[in-house]
């Protein structure tokens, strides 16, 4: 069925923290509508919202028809120990939920109920698409080359192989409203183009949290933007590119409107303190000039009085036209974070190198693989999810061992990593505790290691939490504070991009510009491969890596 999804006047304090407030938005058939701002602006927290998972603190979400089914898809989906590929589909799209409500309502029908419990469970099942679901998986599977059994557990999966069941999921559904909280994470190219399609055909209302600026550029009919600095809620109409657009001369006007109030408002502040000093100097002089006088002298005081009188009536209107001045106020300096990334002295000239390696996990393998690399390379590292990518970084780095051939690290290599799962930042230690311990941090002070961290916009509200409870975009900003914090000369970053936002992927591209020492970078982000700066690409497919033009 078409629907509608209306939030108005929303906001949501966290805390003594108002996150935003006065969100308005409408979301009709057709609709796309990137949802954009820095981490913790609230998005994650809105798009709750517009699901109803969450109360919002003022105003209020209304959904046409109220019957509508809205899917609300988590930029990190939950794997339950012991549920299966088929089973996670069935709850992602909301089958199973509708699946056990039908189930609970035709044994009440069998015990003598009315029922109207019942048609009202078996409509919603039929609109979830489950009547057909089972049927519909084996197409999407292979169409996705998803290449797993639908029995494999969700907990045993790689991320690209989780990515691509997430995103099956995704073209499953067949919800009246989609909800998708950062939907391109972990998703290879072939993956981020089925999406795309799929976004775009899509004619339900959508609502979609993305850092993917080629994404959004390809998809969004609008843009909702969460200003975190100007504790502002602004939508924009049109593209991606448009609100980029519209963006910048919006800030320009308020920041031009504030500079013209602001020289009104000193221009007329300096002529009220002129007249001031006029009308002071000229009582002076009045009274040096009475003393001693007669008090006859009566046209010289009347005069002297009424020049007084003149000069005050001037002050009371400059400072009335100060209060009728409209206040503008300054737009707030928005935080920003400068990052570089330490520079170790150089290695050696061969960094890493592998002689006809081979690695052998289960039914894949990787290589025979003969390379090197060489001290000052910057290699992009490209190829479908489950290819060997984040093998061959583990071979290159002497974590995983090959099986057959050899591997060698460089002497002098002192390695800087962001790895795919943000695993340094994991477990029920706290950031603070977990971030202290790495090799040369551990010798410095808490005050300084604090103080490192809130410029990558981790406070006080974030270093005594266990790191575990850290949002994704979080923990990506610790690793990148880590390599602010140690000098590297050789730099693996496994698509570290997903989870940062829009100004803090900028900041990264700029720190890897200048960054002297070698590179290797795995990523999907299309316009990272083009923006940053490389000497080289590796291609890996089918177990097999090849220098690519």
């Amino acid at each position: 069925m078409q629907a509608t999804l209306v939030a108005r006047d929303v906001s949501a304090v966290h805390g003594a923290r108002t996150v935003f407030a006065g969100a308005d938005l409408t979301v009709a058939p057709g609709d796309v509508i990137g949802l954009v701002g820095a981490n913790g602006a609230g998005k994650s927290t809105f798009l709750r919202i517009l699901a109803g998972l969450e109360k919002p603190d003022t105003g209020g979400v209304e959904l046409a028809p109220p019957t509508a089914t809205v899917g609300h898809l988590p930029q990190e989906p939950s794997r339950r120990p012991g549920e299966t590929i088929e089973g996670f589909l069935a709850r992602r799209t909301g089958v199973a939920d509708a699946q056990a409500e039908l189930d609970a309502a035709t044994a009440l029908l069998e015990s003598g109920d009315d029922g109207e419990r019942y048609s009202v469970a078996l409509e919603r099942w039929l609109d979830l698409g489950g009547a057909d679901l089972t049927d519909r998986i084996p197409e999407v599977a292979a169409d996705l080359g998803l290449g797993l059994g639908l029995d494999a557990e969700m907990t045993a999966l790689s991320g690209g192989q989780a990515a691509r069941v997430n995103l099956a999921a995704l073209l499953l559904a067949r919800f009246d409203v989609f909800l998708l909280d950062e939907p391109t994470n972990d998703l290879d190219l072939a993956g981020l183009d089925r999406l795309e399609r799929f976004v775009r055909d899509l004619r339900a209302p959508t609502v979609v949290v993305s850092h993917d600026r080629e994404f959004l550029a390809r998809t969004v009919t609008g843009v909702l933007e969460l200003d975190l600095a100007q504790r502002q809620v602004a939508f924009y109409g049109g593209g991606y590119e448009a609100y980029l657009a519209e963006r910048a001369v919006a800030r320009r006007h308020a920041r031009e409107a504030y500079e013209e109030y602001a020289d009104k408002r000193s221009a007329l502040e300096s002529r009220m303190q002129t007249q001031r000093n006029w009308l002071e100097h000229g009582v002076r002089n009045a009274r040096r000039k009475g003393a001693g006088k007669s008090d006859n002298d009566k046209n010289a005081r009347k005069v002297r009085a009424e020049s007084t009188e003149k000069q005050a009536s001037k002050v009371a209107q400059s400072q009335r036209r100060i209060e009728r001045l409209e206040v503008v106020e300054e737009p707030r300096k928005e935080w920003e974070l400068r990052m570089a990334i330490a520079t170790a002295p150089r290695s050696g000239t061969v960094v890493a190198s592998l002689h006809d390696a081979v690695v052998r996990r289960g039914g894949f393998t990787l290589g025979p693989v003969t390379l090197q690399l060489d001290y000052a390379d910057r290699v992009a590292v490209t190829g479908a999810n489950g290819a060997g990518k984040t093998t061959l970084l583990g071979l290159l780095l002497g974590r995983v061992l090959p099986d057959a051939g050899s591997a060698q690290l460089g002497s002098g290599v002192v390695v800087g990593e962001v790895d795919q799962a943000r695993g340094l930042f994991a477990g029920e230690r706290t950031l603070l505790d977990a971030f202290s311990r790495e090799p040369e941090v551990d010798r410095w002070p808490t005050a300084e290691v604090r103080t490192l961290l809130a410029k990558f916009g981790l406070g006080a509200e974030h270093v005594h939490r266990p790191a575990d409870s850290l949002s994704p975009g979080e923990r990506t900003r610790a690793a990148l504070a880590l390599l602010q914090a140690r000098g590297v000369n050789l730099l693996v970053l496994d698509e570290p991009t997903n989870h940062l936002d829009l100004p803090a992927i900028e900041q990264l591209e700029s720190a890897l510009d200048s960054f002297t020492g070698t590179v290797l970078l795995v990523t999907h982000d299309r316009r990272m491969l083009d923006t940053v700066r490389t000497t080289r690409r590796w291609h890996v497919e089918g177990g097999q890596v090849r220098e690519a033009g």
